[in-house]
């Protein structure tokens, strides 16, 4: 068996979005991989037929299938082969043939709905503001850009100001120009159809304030004459649903603040609302973002997903709060369907990238399997231990052997996120070249209940996850005899980076670190982050200058000694790049051995969603660097 090498990565295909169909008793999904030689992904819609499974289009950027009620046709995405080439909503017959393109939008559609009765196609498109239409791109890119609001541009959907998502109806049967369904400065999207097709609920910030403001508004706009109007206090809402008898249902939570625990909600006659899951007290998700309502109610329950334990799985909720497991174990549901007492769902599990699964009450059958053949992929071992009497999740994948193997800690970002049962590349690759991979989830993590999350709020912010991940290592190289506790490396990405720093300028055992795309100074965050204000904020950090600078890794940046490697993307703007840039200079001034990596034209999520060409040469960075220093 050959070793997970990062050039495997273009061998890594994933299917997601089960979409089945009304009556024949076929399912639409979509598979995702990369080509290496054009440096992109592809991207295309298979179907399965019962018996088969077989491309469906032909890509290479087809997604977000969704068939008419009727069952006749397939509305979906397709991004052209060009480069930036921007999504359009493109239809196809279900016995096959070519594809029509209907739209032309300039900043391209990022979601389609078709209506109950199958009458109109609902997509979220974007437009130019006033004064940015029409331009060549060289004109455009010298434009002055006049800033009144924040934010004013964000993670991976790069500048705001300029531009406005709102929602469009399409009649897919007279291909006539779409109609402006929702008008205004300001962004509107997570659009679901009333039971009745008469109007739209959707969210958006429409607060003077913007993101400065915690929350975001949910709307209801009329079908016929586009009239709008609140359907529920501003809150922290993620996605919205509709009963079918015709309730407004709100996945989130009403107070806006994180880190919070997001459930399903219901809007009362007298406006009121019902908290139908708070008794969970874990998180309620939507599959890859879809509404629930695409999911259907069914019997007076929608499918979902629930967080818990490194874990993901795929529930039922009732109308009366009660939940019901319907597909669970050590793995990460990933998206769910049902239709005619079938379940449909992908899932991710530590030796398995993707699989696509049905059930009808008589066990699983997978319909697509994705494997890495002749790989060596590594089990994921999971333990607890305790740090101040609190129950740690501990994770800790080995190369094969009897070692002394040198050991990476890994933190997570987030920080409410969690590591679990799915399949993560990463720790199969670090495993493959030879080191034994350590990870936990420190309080503060997701999947353990509003408590634990927010442990780090306030006084506990870079102390008790301190003491966490340092806990688990601790506890790894005990259980482990074949770790070496002589060669440490440490690593982080985002919060995770935050960590690695902050950890290496109070803790010398480590020979090497990773920081990466992180958070280092809190004060110039604040004002350059695309969530600044919120996140600290959220965080309850103090707003006293000398107590801030305290609370930020560049205020021990004088005492690090571990060798670090600094990777960065230049256009981060959840952690912009001057982060990394004053931590460079700080340790280079100071005569730590250093070195920053900086990938052009890449977002935050670089490591998850970059140019495969940038994921692999990432991936080989992060493996010399640490090589060099531990072996």
């Amino acid at each position: 068996m050959s070793q997970v090498l990062p050039r495997h990565l273009y061998e890594l295909e994933v299917p997601s979005d089960p979409r089945p169909h009304p009556t024949n008793g076929s399912v639409a999904f979509v598979l995702s991989g990369m080509e290496e030689g054009e440096d992109r992904y592809h991207r295309r819609i298979w179907l399965h037929d019962g018996r088969s499974a077989r491309a469906f289009t032909a890509g290479p950027g087809d997604t977000c299938p969704r068939w008419s009620p009727d069952g006749r046709w397939l509305a979906f995405l397709r991004a052209g082969k060009e480069k930036d080439s921007k999504p359009q909503l493109a239809l196809m017959a279900v016995d096959g043939g070519e594809a029509e393109v209907l739209t032309s939008f300039d900043l391209g559609v990022e979601y389609v709905a078709w209506s109950p009765d199958g009458r109109w196609l609902l997509v979220v498109a974007g437009e130019w503001a006033e004064g940015w239409g029409g331009l060549a791109d060289d004109d455009r890119a010298r434009k002055v850009r006049r800033i009144t609001r924040y934010p004013y541009r964000f993670e991976s959907r790069g500048w705001l100001h300029d531009r406005r998502r709102h929602l469009w109806l399409i009649d897919p049967a007279r291909r006539e120009e779409a109609r402006c369904l929702t008008q205004g400065e300001w962004d509107d999207f997570g659009p679901t159809w009333s039971p009745d097709g008469r109007k739209v609920a959707f969210l958006s910030d429409r607060s003077p304030r913007g993101g400065l403001e915690r929350g975001v508004d949910a709307w209801e706009v009329e079908i016929e004459d586009g009239a709008v109007s609140r359907a529920a206090a501003r809150g922290g809402w993620a996605s919205l649903t509709y009963h079918p008898d015709g309730r407004l249902c709100l996945i989130g939570e009403p107070s806006g603040r994180y880190p919070a625990i997001s459930g399903l909600w219901r809007r009362e006659s007298d406006g009121g609302l019902t908290d139908l899951t708070g008794h969970l007290d874990r998180s309620l998700l939507t599959s890859a973002g879809v509404p629930p309502n695409e999911t259907g109610w069914q019997d007076g329950r929608t499918l979902m997903l629930l967080e818990t334990d490194g874990r993901l799985r795929g529930v039922a909720v009732g109308e009366d709060g009660t939940v019901d497991e319907l597909v669970g174990g050590d793995r990460l549901i990933t998206s769910l369907a049902a239709r005619d007492g079938h379940l449909y769902y992908t899932a991710s599990s530590p030796n398995g990238p993707g699989v696509l699964l049905t059930d009808d009450g008589h066990g699983e059958v997978a319909l697509w399997e994705g494997a890495f053949e002749g790989l060596d992929l590594r089990p994921v071992e999971h333990w607890r231990t305790a740090v101040d009497g609190v129950e740690i999740d501990c994770f800790a994948v080995l190369p094969a052997g009897e070692g002394p193997f040198p050991v990476l800690l890994n933190i997570h970002g987030g920080p409410m996120t969690q590591y679990g049962f799915g399949f993560f590349d990463e720790f199969q690759v670090y495993a493959g070249a030879g080191f034994g991979v350590i990870a936990c989830n420190p309080r503060g993590s997701a999947g353990r209940g509003i408590e634990f999350a927010r442990a780090v709020t306030g006084e506990g912010w870079g102390k008790v996850d301190l003491a966490d991940i340092i806990g688990a290592l601790e506890s790894a190289l005990e259980r482990y005899p074949q770790l070496d506790r002589a060669r440490l490396g440490i690593m982080g990405g985002s919060y995770g980076g935050f960590l690695t720093a902050w950890t290496i300028g109070h803790d010398h055992r480590f020979a090497s670190a990773v920081v990466e795309r992180a958070l280092l100074s809190f004060e110039s965050f604040h004002g350059t982050s695309d969530i600044g204000p919120e996140f600290n904020e959220s965080y309850a950090l103090t707003e006293d200058h000398d107590e801030l600078w305290a609370l930020s890794p560049m205020s021990v940046a004088r005492q690090i000694e571990t060798p670090t490697l600094i990777l960065h993307s230049e256009n981060d703007f959840r952690c912009p790049i001057e982060q990394a840039e004053q931590l460079f200079v700080a340790l280079l001034a100071k005569g730590v051995e250093v070195e920053f990596l900086r990938f052009p034209g890449e977002s935050h999520e670089l490591s998850r969603s970059g140019k495969p060409k940038h994921r692999v040469e990432r991936f080989e960075a992060i493996i010399d660097w640490h090589l060099s220093h531990l072996t």
